[in-house]
């Protein structure tokens, strides 16, 4: 199955800190090697906004640019704004690029992979399929096949 990557995720990969050994990296790193990552425009931005170098900036949008956006269509936002609704009604909060990820996600059947703790409570109100990978949770309550997250410097790993 695809896997569509939340924001927390990515940015935990791209961190200057080392984080080699962490369990999320390796499996974000994982799948990106089988090639089953998925990314939306939304959460591309998500990644590249606050990036105050223009340096660092480029090569993590270069590296990025290994994963094409999947597309987003009126329907994908309408059932966003419904999830926002039922989970608002059941006392849930969240932002609508999470509910977002959530319609893309049901609409493209794929799973859904974020350290967000949101995204646990969106499930048991929405048809959604959380990721849980094939190391354990440390945080949490198509293109780019055979591409692997490497070391770059700055940012701390691309797509290669």
């Amino acid at each position: 199955m695809m896997i569509l990557v939340d924001t927390c995720v990515w940015s935990l990969a791209l961190r200057r800190q080392e984080q080699r050994d962490d369990a999320d990296v390796r499996e974000l790193e994982t799948l990106i090697r089988d090639g089953r990552v998925q990314l939306i425009g939304p959460i591309r931005q998500e990644i590249l906004s606050g990036i105050a170098r223009k340096a660092q900036f480029d090569r993590i949008r270069l590296s990025l640019a290994a994963f094409p956006d999947l597309p987003i269509e009126t329907a994908d936002h309408e059932l966003a704004a419904s999830y926002y609704n039922l989970c608002r009604s059941k006392g849930i909060q969240g932002s609508n690029t999470d509910f977002l990820i959530c319609a893309v996600g049901v609409h493209h059947q794929l799973e859904i992979y974020s350290m967000d703790a949101d995204f646990e409570r969106f499930a048991r109100c929405l048809p959604i399929v959380l990721h849980r990978g094939q190391t354990p949770p440390t945080k949490r309550g198509n293109a780019g096949a055979g591409r692997k997250l490497q070391q770059t410097g700055d940012d701390r790993v691309r797509a290669g």
